[in-house]
């Protein structure tokens, strides 16, 4: 299509669309396999927006493809005509009925945040899939979603009441129950509705259809069916000879995939909160068969949830930073295991329900553990089976578990045969298929391990695809239980249900929208599913040539392919974790973790031969605002580490472009400010002063911000001055003097020689920088060189066991995270980055061992609340500062949920980040310091939080190690 006449349509919406590179690349995926890249991407402000895009598309013949969080598995939220993304603007909740247990709510709102917001009402949306803290309620419609909850809630057709939105001729509609009065009403005239409703009504009361639809589609019982329109449903109204009053179109809606109509409005109905007690069972296997028997005997009992893991995913959560410690109760190395959830309105009723559970569980005799679960551990275990699908890209290399069968549900006495049947299919495939989820639904996401960038292996996609799905015919199952038809399922459709029923789809579709603008290509008339993959196939890998060693990932380019598109890095600040800062404060799909792994590999592997891969401005854009804050790289469940990848491109992109005059002032600040610290008076002065704003207009330095004072202070006569009385068997330890804590926290410094020295160690200062301004800004040759020099220096105390403390997060634990991929003796780096520890990390060690104690410290009383460094929280854990700052008995400490600070070093000084910087402290950090009282403590271990927290909010921060200093007795 011609370039002005979309732009044309541009200049006619009060939303942005977006036409460049960039973006039509980061939404060609989702979280599925397809890759199609759209027009362009329109993000519409309101209602008329979307009639104008309505009207454009049947004009120019255009499809559409509706998008919320795009988390979808099989391809719904990819297409070539215009992306329209309603998770920007269409995000309200709009009203609460507390009599009818309803809520009215725009497609954009996010599910867990909508329950946030009902939980004081005892109100919430039942359907809890596994994104729930990213994905929105649109999409939750589209797919007609289920969750770990469905046996006991049921899944989002059962509760949608009323759609409003748009028909495909742009004209306004809401769906909800009508009489049969009502809808002999609605049928008459020439709108578009009243076509849609006289001829659903034809095409279903016809005796010869219904009896079609009652003999191809899946068994009424399977709960989860979302193969083609729920016709079938439809014949429950009393209009078709059923039992229910009336006759709601959401229920044909419901797992459309936003091919019938566009959704603008939603009203859902509600449960009550579940009861307050719970307990989880958790049954573990030699044998996925034994699991299997389990099911039917564990589900007579009123289970809340009931969810498996085979041994392919427990596997995967043991190398994940944010998993390995939720793995607590798994025992052994079981083949497989159950999760059982019981619940109870008190804590003896509850023990009656684990009692006869457990009773159950002996009878059986086949699960060798059953570990109760109560209180947060429960959520734990949840938090493990919810990472399962993104763990699945932890597989390192091209061969990964591909969603194609992964959606398939049967009726439950069935599933120990249908799983038996599958494994030998499995088996001719010479496949080891990945086993998990929704056990007591009926349904198991059963995944073959592929790799799509090899004919042979697509081939074999389509061929293991078309088996199972015989094989679910055989069962009269659903081929798509909750994750949609989509591309990957689409073209089974006149399978599954026959071809007299596919050819009703048809009719149904052209009746909704005879031009076909909605989501082309989805549900009927399919595009193939072995087609427009997201990696080309038998492409001739990109050679690239890196300074960092990306090997445990077989390169760079396979470390950016291990995102998913899952979409973890989409939740917002009101979620657990830091990831990803940047789209907290924006919002944009252009800055999450997933949109910037997406531009790495399309940019990347489309870049002609001959040329630099790495040479595209695009790329450089989608990583302008990664604040390298590191949290992807332990909450994102394939562990894409976006700040590593961040910092070879910018070496890369820079030795071809050259390296700009601020880089070069922030990558080597630690000279200047160890020329500054010679004459700190001066400098401080003129940072101060009229001239102090010159130079940051100059330097690009947000005129907002204030200058880190430089200071002078002689470490080792400080040290000398401070030691106590040396005793024969005082531990050795090494304070390493970072680059900050030398020139500009200079105080810190001492106090962590007082620190030490008053608890009884024998203090060696080791001053080095530590390369982070350079690793911050790519220049990866002058990071080398200090990594190697400090990893060979300090090689001598790792061997001697004398371990090196650091105080400043993101000094100290670069020895642990980029060392390893820039020093060239892997086994000196090994040593040394084990040798490495937080200040924090090695009093907690110490107070474990109960070498340090309260008795060392004050008995006073003070409240302290503590934001810990991005860097500790995604390298090490939160919980080391909390059990240090604990060790005074009487001080009450608390951890602040503050995710990121939005400085991370130069990004927050770097005027064009200013905003996003002080947007993303207001958001968690700034509201809860300003909440504290005056005589509340604000501990915050690096140095860019404690800055940020003084220009966000004018309190001052302090590090731990002060605050235990001045605690000691």
């Amino acid at each position: 299509m011609n370039k002005n006449t979309l732009i044309s349509l541009k200049q006619e919406l009060k939303g942005e669309m977006k036409l460049d590179a960039l973006h039509k690349a980061i939404f060609s995926t989702d979280a599925s396999v397809y890759r199609k890249t759209p027009l362009a991407v329109v993000f519409p402000k309101d209602q008329a927006d979307i009639q104008k895009v309505i009207a454009f598309a049947n004009t120019h013949k255009v499809g559409l493809i509706p998008r919320t969080a795009g988390t979808s598995l099989a391809g719904q939220c990819v297409g070539e005509g215009i992306v329209v993304d309603v998770s920007r603007h269409f995000t309200q909740i709009i009203s609460v009925d507390e009599a009818k247990k309803q809520v009215v709510v725009q497609p954009g709102v996010i599910r867990d945040e909508l329950n946030q917001y009902l939980e004081p009402f005892g109100l919430f949306f039942g359907p809890n899939t596994s994104t729930s803290n990213r994905c929105m309620v649109g999409g939750m419609v589209g797919n007609n979603s289920s969750g770990t909850t469905s046996i006991q809630y049921g899944v989002t057709r059962d509760k949608v009441v009323q759609i409003k939105g748009l028909l495909s001729d742009g004209s306004e509609v809401c769906f909800k129950t009508y009489s049969r009065t009502e809808i002999d009403e609605k049928s008459k005239g020439n709108t578009l509705e009243a076509k849609i409703y006289a001829s659903l009504f034809k095409e279903l009361v016809n005796k010869s259809v219904k009896e079609k639809i009652c003999e191809e589609f899946p068994k009424p019982e399977i709960h989860r069916r979302n193969t083609g329109y729920a016709v079938d449903e439809l014949l429950k109204s009393e209009l078709f000879g059923g039992t229910e009053a009336g006759l709601n179109l959401c229920q044909l809606l419901s797992g459309s995939e936003g091919t019938l109509a566009f959704t603008t409005e939603l009203t859902l109905q509600l449960d009550e909160l579940p009861p307050k007690h719970a307990a989880m069972v958790v049954t573990q296997y030699r044998t996925l068969e034994d699991s299997l028997v389990d099911v039917a005997p564990l589900m007579q009992h009123r289970l809340f949830t009931c969810e498996m893991m085979d041994k392919v995913i427990l596997d995967c959560t043991k190398n994940n930073r944010a998993q390995m410690a939720n793995r607590f109760f798994v025992e052994g190395d079981p083949a497989a295991l159950l999760m059982s959830e019981v619940r109870a309105d008190s804590q003896e009723e509850l023990q009656q329900e684990v009692d006869k559970l457990l009773h159950t569980v002996a009878e059986s005799g086949l699960s060798y553990a059953s570990p109760v679960l109560y209180g947060a551990d429960i959520q734990k275990a949840l938090e493990l089976r919810k990472a399962g699908l993104g763990l699945l890209g932890n597989m390192v290399g091209d061969r990964k578990a591909v969603a194609c069968i992964e959606d398939t549900a049967v009726a439950l006495p069935d599933l120990k045969d249908f799983i038996m049947e599958f494994s030998e299919i499995m088996a001719d495939f010479k496949q080891d298929a990945v086993y998990y989820a929704h056990a007591g639904a009926g349904e198991l996401h059963l995944r073959p391990i592929l790799d799509l960038k090899k004919s042979d292996d697509v081939k074999l996609f389509r061929e293991i695809t078309t088996a199972v799905a015989h094989l679910t015919k055989k069962y009269k199952g659903s081929f798509s239980g909750e994750h949609g038809d989509g591309i990957v399922r689409a073209e089974f459709i006149p399978l599954m249900i026959g071809d007299g029923n596919y050819q009703l789809l048809r009719r149904v579709k052209q009746i909704f929208d005879p031009n076909n603008i909605f989501n082309p290509g989805k549900i009927v008339d399919a595009f193939p599913m072995d087609e427009a993959l997201r990696y080309e196939v038998d492409r001739e890998e990109p050679e690239l040539d890196t300074l960092m060693d990306f090997s445990d990932s077989q390169g760079y380019l396979r470390a950016a392919e291990k995102c998913n598109g899952s979409g973890d890095c989409r939740k917002t600040h009101l979620s657990k974790g830091a990831m990803c800062p940047s789209y907290h404060a924006t919002k944009n799909e252009k800055d999450a973790t997933r949109a910037r792994a997406n531009a790495l590999r399309e940019f990347i592997t489309l870049t002609e031969k001959g040329k630099n891969p790495f040479d595209h401005p695009e790329i450089k854009e989608a990583l302008d605002l990664c604040l390298s804050c590191k949290a992807c790289a332990s909450e994102c469940p394939s562990n894409v580490d976006m700040a590593a990848l961040k910092t070879e491109f910018l070496y890369q992109y820079q030795e071809k472009n050259g390296y700009g005059f601020r880089a070069k002032l922030f990558a080597r600040n630690t000279q200047f400010n160890k020329l500054a610290s010679k004459m700190p008076g001066l400098v401080n002065a003129v940072y101060g002063s009229p001239l102090g704003g010159l130079i940051k207009n100059v330097s690009g330095v947000a005129s907002k911000r204030s200058f880190p004072k430089v200071y002078s202070k002689d470490f080792d006569k400080y040290l000398l001055n401070a030691e106590k009385e040396n005793h024969a068997d005082s531990k050795k330890v090494v304070l390493y003097v970072d680059e900050f804590t030398q020139y500009l926290d200079v105080q810190l410094g001492m106090d962590a020689i007082d620190l030490l020295s008053g608890l009884g160690y024998a203090v060696e200062l080791f001053y080095a920088e530590s390369g982070r301004t350079y690793l911050s800004k790519g220049f990866l040759k002058e990071a080398q060189k200090l990594a190697e020099d400090n990893t060979r220096n300090l090689l001598e105390f790792a061997q001697a066991g004398i371990p090196v403390v650091g105080l400043e997060p993101s000094a100290i634990l670069s020895f642990r995270d980029e060392y390893p991929r820039l020093v060239q003796d892997a086994e000196a780096v090994s040593q040394v980055s084990a040798n490495a520890y937080l200040i924090e990390e090695f009093l907690a060690k110490e107070a474990e061992n109960g070498r340090i104690g309260p008795k060392m410290f004050t008995q006073e009383t003070k409240e302290v609340k503590v934001h810990v460094h991005c860097h500790q929280k995604a390298l090490s854990n939160q919980k080391v500062t909390f059990d240090v700052l604990n060790l005074p008995k009487n001080y009450t400490v608390r951890l602040i949920n503050s995710g990121c600070c939005g400085m991370a070093g130069s990004f927050g000084y770097e005027k064009e980040h200013y905003e996003v910087s002080m947007a993303i402290g207001e958001q968690r950090l700034f509201p809860a310091v300003r909440k504290s009282a005056f005589e509340t403590l604000i501990a915050a271990n690096g140095t860019s939080c404690r800055h940020q927290i003084e220009d966000g909010t004018q309190r001052e921060a302090l590090h731990p190690v002060t605050i235990l200093k001045n605690a000691l007795k």
